[in-house]
Formats: C-alpha cells, sequence, structure tokens
C-alpha cells in the first residue's frame, strides 16, 4: 500500500504554490510570533504580496527570518508547501514596476500601496492522500 503522506519536488511544490491566491505569512516581534493571511502571486521563484502600512509590514522589515505556507485540497487528497526564508519591502521604481506585472490586487480598501517580496531559502511540500475508507 502507497503511503498516504509524499514529499514534493521543488518543481511541484511551486506549481502547486502558484496555483492558489491565499497563503499565510509568519513573522516574529520578539518572541511573538505573528500571522496574517494574504492574497499573492509568486514570481520569478519568490512571493509577493501587498500591504499598508502597520503590523504585517513592520514585522517583514524586522524579521530576519520569515515562513509562507499555504495549501490546497480536493475530496481525495491535499498538500501543503512551506517557503522559509527573507523579506523585503519594494522600494525602487523598477522593483514595483516588476511587481505589478503580477496584476496583484488589494482585496480591501483602501488599496494596499506597498509590495513585500519574499525569497526562500528553502521550499518543501507534502501531498496527502485522504483515507476514503472511513
Amino acid at each position: 500500500m502507497a503511503s498516504p503522506v509524499s514529499v514534493l519536488s521543488e518543481e511541484e511544490s511551486w506549481r502547486l504554490l502558484a496555483s492558489v491566491p491565499i497563503g499565510r505569512f509568519v513573522t516574529t516581534i520578539g518572541t511573538r510570533l505573528e500571522i496574517f493571511p494574504v492574497n499573492f502571486a509568486v514570481q520569478d521563484r519568490t512571493v509577493l504580496f501587498r500591504t499598508a502600512e502597520g503590523t504585517k509590514l513592520i514585522t517583514a522589515i524586522m524579521s530576519d527570518r520569515v515562513l509562507f505556507e499555504a495549501d490546497g485540497h480536493t475530496v481525495t487528497d491535499g498538500w501543503s508547501v512551506i517557503l522559509r526564508g527573507t523579506a523585503e519591502l519594494l522600494q525602487t521604481a523598477e522593483d514595483i514596476a516588476v511587481a505589478e506585472r503580477t496584476q496583484l490586487m488589494s482585496w480591501t480598501s483602501p488599496a494596499k500601496r506597498r509590495y513585500v517580496r519574499i525569497t526562500p531559502k528553502e521550499i518543501s511540500g507534502r501531498f496527502f492522500t485522504f483515507d476514503q475508507t472511513q
């Protein structure tokens, strides 16, 4: 019998990550963990999200390490991908123009004008086959 959990390749992890619109951005402030749901886009093996001034932006700038997680599922299976890396606020006109090519839109008003790019040092993914006998 095949294992109900398998490790995804890097390519498959990126493909699945790019297939969903919402993920979770995880940072720390001192010893306090913060988690934020974000809509995002994958671009050149990085993750982009938009934000306004506030806790999410401050923690993105101040954290030397961040996590990003997204997942998806059907009735029969599911998957989860985790990135470990660094986050940076995009500031130059050139970097912002490149980010805008993704057409990533704010979901709330007022529009979130800042772009944050997560550059991974590591990506890992798991695929789960659900038990259909229960």
